[in-house]
Formats: structure tokens, sequence, C-alpha cells
């Protein structure tokens, strides 16, 4: 299924994203936890892209794997880091052959060691080129990022939008949000986005909080916030790896039904290749009937 008719047609909307394991021991554990969460019949699974395009491969690879053993829809990831558009041609020419139908398509982050991203020789320096060469040489329903609080190389939140619109005026179908733990960010970046023209859904992604360490390197490292009440709660337990995710599950509930409610199309989880979290805030959120609207918003 394309994304885009899922979109259109679904309600509760949920996906799950998975990033490629490195050996076999981490594919029978990938294979388990997608077994667990396929019960809840996600729209989507979505499977990365390692840093510098390390797992390309892997992503392809898995993706056709869980489309045809496991019959999920699934979106690739793409970056523009490390390929030229030669490359990316195979890479796309190989996704086609295989059947997948959906793909995110991401500048990506600087390799590591590298202090900022520059375009390989032959390759893309923008999200937005890679949409574009997509929708004119490809038949994907074609996904893109966006940053509630601003991706941290733009100069303002007005500069972001810009870049954000020529990657929709590009060709992009749908948008996914980094994640966020502040669902007024989310409104008020929705609502800015609406007002710059950009009308494509825009899917919110949130990640249940399981690890008190964790959660702060990847906050810090995409310029994320923590709500100042639950950072405090955080804190309290933060000696207590089972009272965090207790709270995480809570929490990403909380903001998933308030979400929902005020008429987001759906969520996406950033499951970080495990299912108890996931499992756990779904099955709620279905048995509760939690997209229903309550306030009547649409983002």
């Amino acid at each position: 299924m394309r994304i885009s008719d899922a979109l259109a047609t679904l309600r509760p909307f949920f996906s799950f994203e998975f990033f490629p394991p490195k050996d076999d021991e981490g594919s029978r554990a990938l294979f388990a936890t997608i077994a667990l969460l396929a019960p809840l019949r996600p729209a989507f699974v979505s499977i990365t892209y390692g840093a510098g395009g390390s797992s390309r491969e892997r992503t392809v690879a898995l993706a056709k794997q869980i489309k045809n053993e496991i019959g999920l829809t699934v979106m690739a990831h793409v970056t523009c880091v490390g390929s030229t558009r030669a490359e990316l041609r195979v890479l796309f020419d190989d996704l086609a052959r295989g059947g997948i139908e959906n793909v995110l398509a991401l500048r990506g982050d600087p390799p590591k060691g590298a202090a900022s991203f520059e375009a390989p020789p032959g390759g893309f320096a923008h999200a937005s080129e890679l949409v574009a060469m997509l929708r004119r040489n490809y038949d994907f329903c074609i996904g893109g990022a966006c940053y509630p609080e601003t991706h941290t190389e733009a100069a303002s939140p007005q500069d972001d939008l810009v870049h954000l619109k020529e990657k929709v005026d590009a060709g992009a179908d749908f948008l996914i949000t980094q994640l966020f733990f502040d669902n007024d960010r989310f409104a008020g970046f929705a609502s800015r986005a609406r007002a710059a023209g950009i009308s494509v859904p825009i899917v919110p992604g949130l990640m249940p909080i399981t690890n008190y360490q964790q959660i702060s390197r990847f906050t810090q490292a995409i310029g994320a916030s923590i709500p100042p009440k639950l950072l405090r709660e955080l804190d309290l337990r933060r000696e207590d790896s089972k009272a965090v995710e207790d709270l995480g599950v809570a929490y990403a509930a909380l903001q998933a039904t308030e979400l929902l409610g005020s008429g987001a199309p759906g969520i996406h989880f950033y499951t970080l290749n495990r299912s108890p979290a996931t499992r756990a805030i779904v099955s709620a959120l279905i048995a509760g009937s939690a997209w229903r609207p309550i306030f009547g918003a649409v983002h």
C-alpha cells in the first residue's frame, strides 16, 4: 500500500520505525520484535539508513524481506550521504524491482567525524533535490522529515520552513516529524507550516522514553527539548530504570491521545527495535478509541 493511500483511509494510523541490525543475532531479535508488533496492524513500518549510508544494502534487503515474508507495507529511508546520483538510481531501481512503494527521502547527517554535511561529488546537497529526482523518475510515494523544534542547522524557524516548503514543492507526499515531547511545540509548528502553504499530511513522531541516559543523548543531538515537569519526574526516577520506562510509556500514551484527539493523522513510533513500550501504548490507544476527535482541530 502507498502511504498516501493509508493516510487517506486508515484511522487510527500507527507506524513503527526500525533500524537494520548489524548481525544475525540482531536480525533474529528484530524479527521477533516485528512479530510482536504485527498484530497491531501498523499502516507501515520504516527501515532507517545508517550514518554515512553505511547500512544501505541492509536497508534494501531488510525492506524487501519484511514485505515479502511478513506482508507489511514498508518505507525505506534513503539519504544523500556518500552516494552519487548514479548510485542512488541503482538503489531506487532495486527498491522498485522489489515492490517497495514508499521512500523517506532525507539529506542525512554528516558522516562520523565530519564537522558538517558536504555533498559528495556527483551527489545531492539537499533533501529537496533528492525528492525532485524521485518525483521525476519514479512512482514512489515520497515522505520527508520535519522538525517541530527547528533543524539544528537552520538559521531560524522561518528559514527551516522555507526549506521544508521547497521539499514539499519538489514532490513530498507527506511529512514525519522528528521526535518531540511537547505537544504545544508540534501544534505551533503545524500551524506555521499550514500558514506557509504546506498542506501535505504531517505525522507526529514519538519515542517512548525507556532509558534516562539514552533520551538525554538523543535530545541533545537533535535539539529537542523535554518539558520541565517531565524532566523533573525523570530526574526523580533516574536510578530506577523500570520506573523511568513506566513513566515514559504513560507519558507517550498521553501525548498520543492528545495528538490523535486534536486531529493528527496518526502516530509514527521510534521503536529502537524493541516492542514492549510501543506495544503497550498502541494497545491502550486502540482499546480506548483514543483517536476519536475531542478538540476538532486538524493538523
